[in-house]
């Protein structure tokens, strides 16, 4: 848009021209951060820049020894972000800011010689942190009023130009880092060397070991091998004997087997047969024995009955033959009783002879008619 002027982030737009309002003490009107419209010809714009810038400065320096010193120093500054330091600067180095530069270098310089000239080499090499800060709040003021802040100094080198005080004073600490570093190469050297016979003997030892166990083993291969040769004759005779065992055992199984089987062929049916014809004649035997007693049981029993069938015969006759005999009877009835009592008991007497002398003229029975049987 025409007359609209905007500034860069890091510039300030400084308005010149008619009456700036609310800034009495600035004679143009600050923009940042913003824009603004410009009237031409009743307004001038000029950009002041923010940015940050650095100056080095390099500048020979007598301490409180009377020793010269060359110290090398980096400032880093800018324009500060309010407005007076904005109006400060902007008055000084509008035209040509790249005044800026040079005239903190000076400043800079002449406070690091005021500042140097109060310490002494020692110090000054030991503690240049202090010396940064007391340059820093010496030349802070004055920044300030040329509208300038500073955001860091840096002492880069010291030297003594060639006087050799610094390498003098740096001599018993090199010495000491000297010797230090001898006796820590020493002992690194020791602990290298004790590291390598650790490591020889280390060497030694698994030589050793390994030297054993290569031993143990050829020892352990050559009885394999030992074993190895011998163990075939001794398996040879170990599988013979193992053989005739085996057919031992088979001739024994075999014979049993056999003799198994004569008792199954011969002997069984031979036992067999023969207790049959034991039991048959046996039965045999019993037959006749029972047939014998029934037959003589049954020729007493028809003797017996004959006797009886006869006996009152035998009684007649009896009583015949005493038909004339002169019997006298005394007791009358009972008398007579007893004489017929005793005809029948004489036949009695009479049948019972007969009969065992049937009993005797039987033939004698053999008490053990089987062996007849079996062995004619």
């Amino acid at each position: 848009m025409f007359f609209y002027r905007v500034p860069a982030p890091d510039e300030a737009m400084l308005i010149s021209g008619g009456k700036v309002r609310g800034e009495s003490n600035a004679p143009f009107r600050v923009v940042t951060g913003r824009g603004a419209f410009v009237m031409p010809f009743f307004r001038k714009v000029r950009f002041l820049s923010l940015h940050m810038a650095e100056a080095e400065i390099t500048e020979t320096c007598v301490t409180k020894q009377a020793i010269t010193l060359k110290v090398r120093a980096v400032i880093a500054f800018k324009v500060g972000n309010d407005m007076e330091s904005i109006v400060n600067a902007g008055q000084r180095f509008l035209s040509d800011q790249r005044q800026m530069e040079d005239l903190t270098g000076r400043i800079f310089s002449g406070h690091l010689r005021s500042i140097v000239g109060a310490m002494t080499v020692e110090e000054i090499i030991t503690e240049r942190q202090k010396l940064a800060l007391e340059v820093l709040d010496a030349s802070a003021t004055e920044m300030a009023r040329i509208g300038l802040t500073i955001d860091s100094l840096q002492i880069q080198s010291i030297d003594d130009l060639d006087l050799g005080y610094i390498s003098a004073l740096s001599a018993p600490h090199n010495a000491a880092v000297q010797r230090e570093a001898q006796i820590a190469q020493a002992r690194a050297n020791q602990a290298a060397a004790e590291a390598q016979q650790e490591s020889a003997r280390k060497q030694a030892e698994y030589a050793r070991q390994t030297a054993v166990v290569q031993a143990q083993y050829k020892a352990e291969i050559d009885k394999a091998q030992s074993e190895a040769a011998q163990s075939g004759p001794l398996a040879q005779a170990i599988a013979t004997q193992e053989v005739i065992n085996a057919r031992t055992e088979l001739a024994q199984r075999e014979a049993s087997l056999r003799e198994q089987q004569l008792v199954a062929e011969v002997v069984k049916p031979a036992q067999a047969e023969a207790d049959r014809v034991r039991i048959i004649a046996k039965a045999e035997a019993e037959a006749t024995e029972i047939q014998a007693a029934a037959a003589a049981s049954y020729d007493r029993v028809a003797l017996d009955r004959l006797i009886i069938e006869q006996l009152p015969q035998i009684v007649k006759e009896a009583a015949g033959g005493l038909k004339g005999a002169n019997v006298n009877i005394l007791s009358g009835a009972d008398g007579l009783g007893e004489m017929a009592a005793g005809l029948v008991g004489q036949g009695l007497a009479i049948l019972d002879s007969v009969k065992k002398g049937l009993s005797t003229d039987q033939p004698k029975e053999d008490p053990n008619p089987d062996r007849k049987k079996l062995n004619p």
